[in-house]
């Protein structure tokens, strides 16, 4: 039988943490979410002054990017380059750059969504978020 690691309650919050102090640090308003690997909701804030709308894409983020286990960006990027037959996929609603798989030891364990501010900040949000595991 094969093991892998999991997210942990300790994990999640060190996680949340970190990608809170990133966004509060550069004064941005955004959904901040984490999920297992099967793309099931363990976290989501909603920090001052974040549109209602990031409550739900962060969440769908994280998913796409847990489920398959690649930054979301990859799949707005193929919709992007004319293949939107990746809008119809099961279970992909998170089809925007900003969920950011959680890999240790190989294996996706996870994956941290963040909506609100421009793309490419998104991103620096769920990494700043994801080092604190690392760290």
């Amino acid at each position: 039988m094969n093991h892998k690691p999991v997210l942990t309650l300790a994990d999640v919050r060190s996680i949340a943490a970190a990608a809170e102090a990133e966004a509060v640090a550069n004064q941005w308003a955004v959904s901040i979410a984490i999920v297992d690997d099967g793309g099931h909701l363990l976290w989501l804030q909603r920090l001052d002054g974040a549109a209602p709308i990031s409550a739900q894409i962060a969440p769908a983020k994280a998913q796409t990017a847990a489920l398959g286990r690649r930054e979301s960006k990859v799949y707005e990027d193929m919709v992007n380059q004319g293949r939107v037959s990746f809008l119809s996929a099961p279970g992909l609603q998170g089809l925007l750059e900003g969920g950011v798989p959680i890999l240790v030891e190989g294996q996706c364990v996870g994956a941290v969504g963040v909506s609100g501010v421009k793309s490419s900040e998104d991103v620096q949000i769920a990494r700043a978020g994801i080092a604190a595991l690392q760290g």
